[in-house]
């Protein structure tokens, strides 16, 4: 599932406990990360957290549910893209656009994860 599919869906969702469920069915359709990729511990998650990268294309795996969801996304948004049009994007914002009802320490991984991706 593309990220423009992801957002699609959850925009058609109000209600903020169905969000986080359909973020969590993201995470299982998180595709499996290939053998040749590189993979980065996202460090300030409150769950393990991963992404990983072969070439252009960006993979993640995570112990939580919910965080796994959220690594799909956040892969997604990023996904075929170069290190230098990742820079450009305003990932905080199309994340915030997402209106996800997260507690602090989710928030804290998102940050980590958006942080890490705009440093590659």
């Amino acid at each position: 599932m593309n990220y423009a599919e992801m957002k699609s869906a959850l925009d058609v969702v109000s209600d903020p406990v169905d969000k986080l469920e359909l973020v969590m069915d993201f995470g299982r359709l998180l595709p499996s990360v290939p053998d040749a990729a590189v993979c980065h511990e996202i460090l300030g998650c409150s769950s393990y957290a991963e992404i990983c990268i072969s070439g252009n294309n960006f993979y993640g795996r995570a112990d939580s549910a919910l965080v796994r969801g959220i690594v799909a996304i956040i892969t997604a948004m990023v996904d075929g893209k170069t290190a230098d049009e990742i820079k450009k994007m305003d990932l905080d914002s199309e994340f915030a656009s997402l209106k996800l009802n997260l507690g602090t320490g989710r928030l804290g991984g998102v940050n980590s994860m958006i942080r890490f991706l705009k440093n590659l």
